[in-house]
C-alpha cells in the first residue's frame, strides 16, 4: 500500500460542513493540500476559513446526478475522504425504525458506494491516489445505543475491505477509519469521554502518511481496536457490559 502525502494533495471531502468532515477540510489546508473540494448538501453551510484552495461543491451522496456533477467538477482529485453519514435511530421498536434504518443505509453505505463508483476512476486517471472511508467502531462491534446505524457502518466496513482489494490493481490505496466517541452532535448526550474533531482529523492524516490500513484515531478507539483485533467476541462482551453499566447508572 502506498502512503499518501497530504502536502500537495488535491482532496475531496464529503460531509464537509460539520463534525469530522469540517475538521478534515480545515486540517487539509493547514497541512498543505493544494486544493480541497468541500462537498455538502447545502454549500452555504460550509464554514471553512477563507482560502482560495477551497472549492465548494453541492453534493448529496444519495443523489446520482449530483455525484456525477461533483466528479465532473473535480477531475484532478487524488485523495477522497468518504465521510458523509447520518444517524437517526436509537431503538428497534415501532414501524419508524424501518424508514430510519433505510435512510442510514442509504447515506452511510449506498452513498459511500456511489462515491467509490464515481470517484475511483478519477483516482485511477490521476495516478491511483487514495480513498479514505470514515467508518466507526460501531461498524466493528454493534453499539446497541445505535443499532441500525451500527449495522450501516458494518456494511461500510465490509465495502472498505472489498475496495482495498479491488482498487489495488489501479494503484489506489484504501484506508478505513474507525473513531470512538467524538465530540459531535451524534454522541452529545452519551456520558463518555469524547475526542475533539480536530485531534481526530490530525490522527487520521498521521495514519494515512504512515500507511496504516485501519486507522483508530483516538485513545478510546485505539484501546478498543486492539481488543477487537485480539478477540471480536470479547469486544462484543465489553460493549454489552458498558451498555449495562450506563443503563444502571441512568436508573440510579
Amino acid at each position: 500500500m502506498t502512503a499518501p502525502r497530504i502536502e500537495g494533495a488535491i482532496a475531496l471531502v464529503t460531509g464537509a460542513n460539520r463534525g469530522i468532515g469540517r475538521a478534515l477540510t480545515e486540517g487539509l489546508l493547514t497541512r498543505g493540500a493544494s486544493k480541497v473540494y468541500a462537498a455538502a448538501r447545502n454549500p452555504a453551510t460550509l464554514a471553512t476559513r477563507r482560502d482560495a484552495r477551497i472549492v465548494p461543491l453541492r453534493l448529496d451522496v444519495t443523489d446520482p446526478d449530483q455525484l456525477r456533477a461533483a466528479a465532473a467538477a473535480a477531475p484532478d482529485v487524488t485523495l477522497v475522504f468518504s465521510n458523509a453519514g447520518v444517524t437517526l435511530n436509537a431503538h428497534l421498536a415501532g414501524e419508524a425504525v424501518f424508514e430510519q434504518a433505510r435512510r442510514e443505509m442509504e447515506v452511510n453505505y449506498f452513498g459511500a458506494l456511489r462515491v467509490l463508483q464515481e470517484l475511483a476512476p478519477l483516482l485511477a486517471k490521476n495516478g491511483g491516489g487514495a480513498l479514505v472511508t470514515i467508518g466507526s467502531l460501531a461498524g466493528l462491534t454493534n453499539i446497541p445505543f445505535f443499532p441500525t446505524y451500527s449495522a450501516s457502518k458494518a456494511a461500510l466496513h465490509s465495502l472498505t475491505q472489498a475496495a482495498r482489494v479491488l482498487l489495488a490493481a489501479q494503484g489506489t490505496s484504501v484506508f478505513g477509519v474507525y473513531p470512538g466517541p467524538v465530540d459531535t452532535d451524534m454522541v452529545r448526550d452519551l456520558a463518555l469521554p469524547k475526542a475533539s474533531v480536530r485531534d481526530v482529523a490530525q490522527a487520521i492524516f498521521d495514519g494515512l502518511e504512515a500507511g496504516q490500513e485501519d486507522i483508530f484515531p483516538d485513545a478510546f478507539a485505539q484501546d478498543f481496536g486492539r481488543q477487537f483485533q485480539s478477540s471480536p467476541k470479547a469486544s462484543e462482551r465489553q460493549v454489552a457490559a458498558m451498555v449495562a453499566a450506563m443503563a444502571s447508572g441512568s436508573a440510579a
